[in-house]
């Protein structure tokens, strides 16, 4: 993981491909749950800080943790540029064992670790960690790539039919594990990528109930000659709305590379 985003191409991977998506989508379904600021937001696993800046431009105090100490610094420079509006705190952490107090947060948006603890028990003590900084009542986002996502992205660029890519997939479909294959550089690092039903069971127990869970992209991402498409802001919009009326629909929960859950702390 750590050798994957050194090379750095965490930075702009929300500017390309099919991630203006994404971005668009997490900033939509941020906003619509998240509290009218001032509120206090962690943005843990949160990279390079594309989300903790647009939230401390919306006057959030906002605090980002990541363990890549090349994303804090990315992060440090992007919030210099917003002299008017930075980032609160940026540190290179642990998502298990964050060192800020109890109930200290409103809300936690909780990215990376969910896909790169590729343990259960670990994935639930980051659960837990984001739960004990939160105040009663408090939000958590938690973030999870599904199980079907290698699969589906096989099948559009036929990627399928080499053995090692597909034995990767028959893996994720069984276990969850997600493992690059060696001659496969340029893929996604080491993961654990969430099957139906599992982040759901992993946020009640770390005891924190949940509400709903969201397609981030939804099919929106299936669109031919998506990048050309979405460069058009009428075809942009399309597949908005599209998205945005089947985000709760199982079949775009499916076939959606990410998921939102929302969760809150009981009190």
């Amino acid at each position: 993981m750590h050798d994957y985003y050194a090379a750095g191409k965490e930075l702009d991977r929300l500017a390309r491909g099919i991630g203006p998506l994404e971005l668009a989508r997490t900033k939509e379904l941020v906003q619509r749950y998240l509290q009218a600021p001032p509120a206090v937001v962690f943005d843990v696993g949160g990279g390079p800080g594309v989300y903790a800046c647009w939230l401390a431009r919306q006057r959030y105090e906002v605090h980002l943790v990541d363990a890549m100490p090349l994303h804090i610094e990315q992060a440090r420079q992007a919030s210099a540029a917003q002299p008017g509006a930075p980032i609160a705190t940026l540190e290179v952490g642990d998502a298990r064992q964050l060192d800020w107090p109890d109930g200290c947060a409103d809300a936690v948006m909780l990215h990376g670790p969910l896909y790169h603890l590729t343990e259960r028990a670990q994935r639930l003590a980051a659960i837990g960690e984001s739960a004990r900084l939160l105040r009663p009542g408090g939000l958590l986002l938690a973030f999870a790539i599904t199980s079907y996502a290698s699969t589906l992205a096989g099948l559009v660029n036929w990627w399928v039919h080499d053995p090692g890519y597909f034995e990767m997939c028959r893996r994720e479909l069984a276990e969850g594990l997600h493992l690059q294959p060696p001659d496969w550089p340029g893929l996604f690092t080491t993961a654990y990528f969430h099957r139906p039903g599992e982040l759901e069971a992993e946020l009640a127990e770390a005891g924190l109930p949940h509400e709903i869970t969201l397609a981030v992209q939804g099919p929106g991402w299936l669109a031919p000659d998506f990048e050309e498409k979405w460069q058009d802001e009428g075809n942009r919009e399309t597949i908005l709305r599209l998205v945005r009326l089947m985000e709760a629909d199982p079949v775009a929960l499916g076939i959606s590379p990410h998921h939102m859950a929302v969760a809150r702390k009981p009190g």
